[in-house]
């Protein structure tokens, strides 16, 4: 059997392991106590060892599991949990996902054995606690109860504490069964059938003992058997009837333990009980988290409860396929608006026939919500890109000798999938720049009456048919007269240009390639290239970005990035005999002007509407329509934003609003920026894209 039809599950998980254990690390190192954190990364790093092992991947199994000797010590109270411990697990981390990278390139874990960070733990255990023993034995077994006597029940040795577990079950209804699964015995891979085994029993049952131990399944050190005890509120036969719907496995055989066990006199051995199960979540999470190597859980067992997702819920799509579709329902689109635009011609001079009109009605319903659903299967939260700052931001603490938190909300906003691919390194480049040139250092921070511990901020939030992305941070601002000054000695503007403009436009210099205002290049910054990165990314995604800064409070950096890139809402304009579209979300109003109310400053047309002066942008001229204009006593103008940006381009006449499909013009148009790319109509013609962000 070929294990590499698992590969892009093994992946998947592995990232929402690592993910999980550097989230639960950075609540430890502020809270080396707590109990709950500790199992969680404990179980976390034993599903992914054992995955590790199925799959054959040694290095990062023998890795996982030297990390898992730690957390056992950890938990069992020999060690003691610092900053310099935590450190090196966060290498282990940086080590585990080189490995998974190295997978998904080549489908080979590479040759590093990371040994200076094995030797480093080992160094840790050797300090502070002891080596986990763990040969052919039960590891939870020996962790928890060392002491505690072994029961055989009908050939299955239970513990203490297993014991107990199978009592509770009794007292909450619950059944408790012991079954022996035999693999064919022309079984290449019996781990990964046992794997599978364990995978599918998720959601149904909990399983408190194997035999033998997880260990040794994963390292195929048993025949063509194991045992294993489980928990569960569903029957027998359901259990079996999941097991054997393994292939490769021959029978599942068993039968149910009808009577709960004597509890046990032993004064020292019940009151450690007692304290693992002051709640029902910390029994599941001690007496499992050894015994599988993926989670196994239950919603209808009250043995489980905790924060669990619902299980089968969920289904990975790969994107390409999710790109197709969507693509099928572009298609579809194009279509309807060719029968829409089909319905508004007359035959012959008499109106289409009624029916006819319903059924375009009835397609264009469809058609929409097709569209919605689509769009909210391709929607993930933004959660996925930031879950990895706080770690970042940790590490350059450290780095930059400051003190600094962040603070993070909106994880759940949507985005579309290629936006979500895209957005991670803006985001990273403008956190960095808030931990190095915003954040002043806790002696400067004291001197001013702040609080010594620098906060930064990242918010996301939905704002109409955009999704806004706020980054900000409580530090010193952006001193503008040295941007001037800086900008006037790289030779970016004159001291004749610097004088005339606006704080704005100072600081917008920020973005402009290889500017940077800092004194020394560091790892961190200095190259000028983050902020430039940052725009012409944003811009790419059909978005903008905004900076609001204040010298010694703090500045905010504003992203808004449109919900999807496939298909928008556009309102269609007519110029000359060509045919152009304008997104929704860019416009602001339309207006009706009299071409007496246009003034002239500095030689440039703009008209003042409601208390601002908005420049007018006649699109005749800029994109170079043939044709003369016609002499009107109004003019139509679209008023459209960027940010508090306003400007007005002037059309001949408007021709609707429409859902459009957008399509790339390709590599081989050389094109302005101006033009986001092309629609094809209903009657089959093409209509430019204008990108209203270039031209405010």
């Amino acid at each position: 059997m070929d294990v590499s039809q698992y590969l892009e599950i093994f992946i998947d998980e592995s990232n929402e392991h690592l993910q999980n254990l550097s989230d639960q690390l950075m609540v430890l190192e502020k809270e080396p106590d707590n109990s709950d954190t500790i199992n969680e990364i404990f179980r976390a790093a034993h599903s992914l060892k054992g995955m590790a092992g199925t799959m054959g991947y040694k290095r990062m199994q023998n890795l996982t599991h030297d990390m898992e000797n730690v957390f056992s010590e950890v938990r069992n109270g020999n060690m003691s949990v610092n900053s310099e411990l935590v450190d090196v697990l966060f290498q282990c981390l940086d080590a585990l996902e080189t490995y998974v990278s190295n997978v998904q390139q080549n489908q080979d874990e590479g040759t590093d054995d990371n040994e200076p960070i094995i030797k480093a733990l080992n160094a840790f255990i050797a300090s502070e606690g002891k080596t986990q023993e763990s040969s052919g034995k039960d590891e939870h077994a020996s962790d928890a109860h060392p002491t505690a006597p072994d029961i055989d029940y009908n050939g299955i040795v239970l513990t203490d504490f297993e014991k107990n577990a199978v009592n509770e079950a009794f007292k909450k209804n619950l059944h408790t069964y012991k079954i022996r699964v035999t693999v064919e015995e022309n079984c290449i891979l019996k781990a990964a059938r046992a794997f599978l085994v364990f995978k599918n029993l998720e959601g149904h049952c909990e399983v408190i003992k194997s035999e033998p131990s997880v260990q040794d399944i994963e390292d195929e050190k048993f025949d063509f058997d194991f045992s294993l005890v489980v928990i569960s509120g569903e029957s027998f036969g359901e259990i079996t009837k999941i097991i054997k719907s393994v292939s490769e496995i021959k029978d599942a055989v068993g039968e149910e333990i009808k009577t709960p066990f004597a509890e046990e006199a032993h004064a020292e051995h019940h009151d450690e009980i007692k304290d693992e199960k002051k709640a029902d979540k910390d029994s599941k999470e001690v007496a499992v988290a050894d015994k599988k190597p993926a989670p196994v859980s239950s919603p209808k067992q009250a043995v489980t409860q905790g924060k669990t997702k619902p299980v089968g819920h969920t289904v990975r799509v790969d994107i390409e396929k999710l790109d197709v579709l969507m693509n099928l329902v572009s298609e579809l689109i194009i279509a309807k608006n060719g029968l829409v635009s089909a319905s508004s011609l007359e035959d012959g001079g008499a109106p289409v026939n009624q029916t006819f009109n319903e059924q375009i009605e009835y397609l264009e319903r469809v058609t929409t919500n097709l569209h919605e659903s689509v769009m909210k299967v391709r929607m993930m939260p933004i959660e996925s890109v930031v879950s990895k700052f706080p770690r970042m931001i940790r590490d350059l603490s450290k780095k930059l000798n400051k003190k600094m938190e962040l603070y993070m909300s909106g994880e759940d906003t949507e985005l579309d999938r290629t936006v979500i691919d895209e957005i991670g390194d803006p985001l990273m480049h403008l956190l960095r720049n808030s931990a190095d040139h915003g954040l002043e250092s806790a002696e400067v921070r004291k001197e001013r009456g702040k609080n010594e511990v620098g906060s930064i901020f990242l918010d996301a939030y939905q704002d109409g048919n955009n999704v806004a992305i706020e980054v900000r941070d409580d530090g010193n601002g952006i001193d503008v007269e040295r941007v001037r000054s800086k900008a006037i000695e790289k030779g970016t503007i004159t001291e004749e240009q610097a004088a005339s403009m606006s704080d704005k436009d100072i600081v917008d210099l920020l973005f402009k390639p290889s500017f940077s205002t800092a004194e020394k290049i560091t790892d961190v910054s200095g190259r000028g290239v983050g902020l430039d990165v940052v725009r012409s990314k944003i811009e790419t995604l059909g978005g903008d970005i905004e900076v609001k800064t204040t010298y010694g409070e703090g500045s905010t950096f504003i992203i808004r990035l449109p919900l999807t890139l496939a298909i928008i809402q556009a309102l269609m304009v007519k110029v000359g005999d060509e045919k152009f579209a304008i997104s929704l979300g860019s416009i602001q109003t339309i207006e009706d002007i009299n071409v007496n109310e246009i003034k002239y400053v500095h030689a440039k047309e703009v008209i003042h509407l409601r208390g601002s002066v908005i420049p007018l942008i006649r699109l005749r001229d800029l994109l170079d329509v043939p044709g003369e204009p016609l002499e009107q006593e109004n003019i139509t103008v679209v008023i459209v934003s960027k940010g508090d940006k306003l400007a007005g381009l002037v059309v001949d006449s408007l021709i609707g609003q429409m859902e459009i499909v957008i399509k790339s013009l390709g590599k081989y148009i050389n094109i302005n920026k101006m033009i986001s790319g092309a629609t094809i109509l209903g009657d089959g013609s093409v209509a430019l894209i204008i990108d209203a962000n270039t031209l405010v």
